[in-house]
């Protein structure tokens, strides 16, 4: 039985790597992003833009939000880093079923990558969840590395069309 309250040594210093694998690839993720706190997108201002392809952009710079919230977890004692991850990815899932869903099958490969990479995330972070070893960590920093790579691929599709997001 495994003891309540808090993580272990090993534990700790597994949630630990997770948290800087997160971190390290937060540079990937975010490299392409606009300046923070930038609320004003050069496409919905633009008179060639119809209020669809606004809140298209709009759905896109939602996802790119929840995205980079996603890759940003702090280590925690316990399972706190890997609940987090867990919050982080259901609200990156429903930004991306949102973005899918108003894209009307425009990017529908990018979007599917983004989708399958997020539910091998979720995989790997259940897994973790219910056999904490450093395997586990490995393979959700290997997920996450896939996450952000279909997240590149879809933002450069999209980017075309919304620039800076």
């Amino acid at each position: 039985m495994k003891p309540r309250g808090g993580a272990t040594g090993p534990a700790r210093w597994q949630l630990t790597a997770v948290a800087c694998g997160i971190a390290l690839l937060t540079v990937a993720c975010s490299s392409s992003s606009t300046a923070p706190g930038g609320t004003s997108s050069p496409a919905a201002t633009s008179s060639s833009v119809s209020a669809a392809s606004s809140a298209l952009c709009a759905d896109a710079a939602g996802l790119r939000t929840s995205l980079e919230t996603l890759t940003q977890v702090q280590a925690s004692p316990g399972q706190g880093a890997v609940n987090e991850v867990k919050t982080d990815l259901a609200n990156v899932k429903t930004a991306a079923t949102k973005f899918a869903s108003d894209a009307k099958g425009r990017w529908q490969s990018q979007t599917s990558g983004l989708k399958s990479a997020l539910t091998g995330l979720e995989t790997a972070v259940q897994q973790l969840a219910a056999n904490p070893s450093t395997a586990g960590v490995s393979t959700v920093v290997s997920a996450l590395g896939q996450v952000t790579t279909s997240a590149q691929q879809l933002f450069a599709a999209v980017g075309k069309d919304c620039p800076g997001t």
